[in-house]
């Protein structure tokens, strides 16, 4: 295609301003109910918010990969882009301000976001180069299935496996003894091992709209219409016997956020690359530098937590002096405060693209 599919932009900065907007409030203690996740089974507009970046993964490895000449030169990269992404995601768990900077070992966390980005984007790369779309169909179907039978049927310590936040839940069992004290939570994590097998199927189906978008189909929007509501349709029945949640990450959940995610992307690419509407500016620069502003985010952020002043701390102090006032409910206060943060990194996205500044990881 001569020029860049403009919905791709857009919704992949559109998700990293989202992820920026719902991981920094200003008090966790004074939140709108859509910008928390889902307490456990279910979900909110914030779980869609990291499936939908896996899936716009997925999406852009078709544009990256689907004219290149596959060689050495190219698993090389994939693997070095692999490592960075891991990299990244385990300097935010191991920083610290304490000299030397980092955490003790027993209390550094090994699974994380970047971690999940970075593991998801191999496998996803790998595949595709490898295999037929059809095949690729094959393999989704097998992973989704196959995590559910496990998460139904197979015995944790000789007691029958739940579904709930418990010891004998498969997912979490298996978090604890791979990972043991390196967790989120002491009796799992989000990003866990068992949990990234499912994740992968997100980037997959993302790479299923991206050969969508690619090819020479008409009525693409339409068609990306009629997937989302499909993958909404079977998700949504699924819930029934493997419910939705994003802690475990179900097979549920992953064909109910893709399915959002062809919906979304297919109205932005109606009204931008069919209609020619021009709006969203702002989320395509951020999407350029997508990664490095939700790195930066997260690191900032971290730093600001970590800085006392008095009995609180930087950030608590900035978010008290500007924010809080009497006249004004304190969820409102606290989302001011994290718009006042996504309006930051836009600027500094803003900023980046002018410079022609594209930090690649």
């Amino acid at each position: 295609m001569k020029h860049r599919i403009q919905s791709v932009d857009i919704f992949r900065g559109a998700t990293i301003v989202l992820m920026i907007l719902v991981n920094t409030p200003g008090t966790w203690s004074a939140v709108y109910a859509p910008f928390l996740h889902a307490k456990w089974h279910g979900y909110t507009p914030t779980d869609l918010v990291f499936p939908f970046f896996l899936f716009i993964v997925g999406t852009s490895i078709v544009f990256a990969y689907r004219n290149k000449v596959i060689n050495a030169g190219t698993y090389k990269k994939i693997t070095i882009r692999t490592l960075k992404l891991i990299g990244l995601g385990l300097f935010l768990g191991a920083f610290t301000l304490t000299f030397p900077f980092f955490k003790d070992f027993a209390d550094i966390r090994f699974p994380g976001v970047l971690q999940r980005i970075g593991v998801v984007f191999f496998f996803a790369s790998i595949l595709f180069l490898n295999f037929k779309w059809k095949t690729l169909i094959g393999i989704c179907a097998a992973f989704l299935i196959g995590y559910w039978l496990l998460m139904i049927f197979v015995p944790v310590d000789g007691m029958e496996s739940t579904l709930d936040r418990a010891p004998n839940n498969l997912a979490n069992w298996l978090d604890v003894q791979v990972f043991g004290t390196h967790n989120y939570k002491a009796d799992y994590d989000p990003e866990g091992f068992l949990s990234t097998i499912p994740s992968i199927c997100s980037s997959l189906l993302g790479i299923f709209t991206g050969l969508i978008l690619t090819s020479k189909q008409e009525k693409k929007a339409t068609i990306l219409m009629g997937l989302g509501g499909a993958l909404l349709i079977i998700g949504h029945l699924w819930d029934w016997v493997f419910p939705i949640n994003k802690a475990l990450w179900t097979s549920s959940f992953v064909l109910v956020t893709a399915g959002w995610a062809n919906l979304i992307l297919a109205l932005i690419y109606y009204l931008t690359d069919i209609k020619g509407i021009k709006f969203g500016s702002i989320f395509k620069y951020a999407g350029a530098n997508a990664i490095i502003l939700y790195f930066l985010s997260s690191f900032i952020s971290k730093i600001m937590g970590m800085i006392k002043i008095s009995e609180t701390s930087l950030h608590g102090w900035l978010y008290e002096t500007i924010y809080v006032h009497g006249f004004m409910d304190q969820k409102l206060s606290s989302m001011l405060y994290g718009l006042t943060v996504v309006a930051f990194y836009c600027l500094l996205a803003y900023f980046l693209h002018k410079k022609k500044i594209f930090i690649k990881v």
